[in-house]
């Protein structure tokens, strides 16, 4: 039987490297994002919502998946915000990134309870979840929050398999928006991500997802349900 795979953020990035990786291992793939994706295949399907509105959330998914038995989610759509000092990060700021990085998987997880929950679930976290590195306040914050999320619903999803995986760089739009506007002066920490874009050490999103894919066994047989896993520890 083939699997139906759910992902979120697949109009660009990871999430649509996401998607053509599974399309291409012969799953049936059902995308969430704010964008169309562009991807022409039979068994992609999409539709668009912005996840910054929260109660449209549950009935996108209606509209998406219906009836449809997911085997796998993958909750990869998430906003990085400003870089800037945490006295000069607005209340404001942090609660959008806590929106689309928490609350709208939250929504998600909350729907997939009421109804059918996959058997595995992916959440995409980040190191920046445990680094603490300055400028990083919302992202960091609201992936550390994810992390807790993910080991909080492990308690209350008994029968999935619940993991916040960390997948290392990946050169997307968002390490573009930090190699171009972000200071290495001011935040030391980014340096390394300036240095890393253009060498193996940040591939695409389609070499990662492949790694995610070819992980999910491993983290189904090695990690418990709720753990924060970073891919690069493989």
């Amino acid at each position: 039987m083939t699997e139906a795979v759910f992902i979120t953020g697949t109009s660009s990035g990871l999430g649509r490297g996401l998607a053509e990786e599974f399309l291409e291992r012969g799953s049936k793939v059902y995308g969430l994002s704010r964008r169309p994706s562009g991807i022409e295949s039979p068994d992609f399907h999409e539709v668009h919502r912005d996840l910054g509105d929260l109660e449209g959330i549950g009935a996108a998914l209606g509209e998406l998946l219906g009836k449809t038995e997911i085997g796998l989610a993958i909750l990869n759509a998430g906003m990085l915000g400003e870089f800037k000092a945490m006295p000069d990060l607005a209340l404001d700021e942090l609660r959008r990134a806590m929106d689309i990085n928490v609350w709208a998987n939250k929504q998600i997880l909350d729907w997939f309870a009421a109804h059918h929950a996959p058997g595995r679930i992916v959440l995409i976290s980040s190191g920046a979840a445990v680094n603490g590195s300055k400028g990083w306040g919302s992202y960091a914050m609201s992936k550390a929050a994810l992390n807790m999320l993910t080991q909080l619903y492990a308690h209350d999803l008994p029968d999935s398999h619940l993991v916040a995986l960390a997948p290392g760089l990946v050169h997307t739009a968002m390490q573009d928006q930090i190699n171009d506007g972000v200071d290495a002066k001011t935040f030391p920490s980014v340096q390394r991500l300036k240095e890393a874009r253009g060498t193996p050490d940040m591939p695409g999103p389609r070499k990662v997802a492949r790694m995610i894919a070819d992980a999910l066994p491993d983290l189904l047989e090695r990690h418990a349900s709720g753990d924060f896993v970073d891919i690069r520890d493989f």
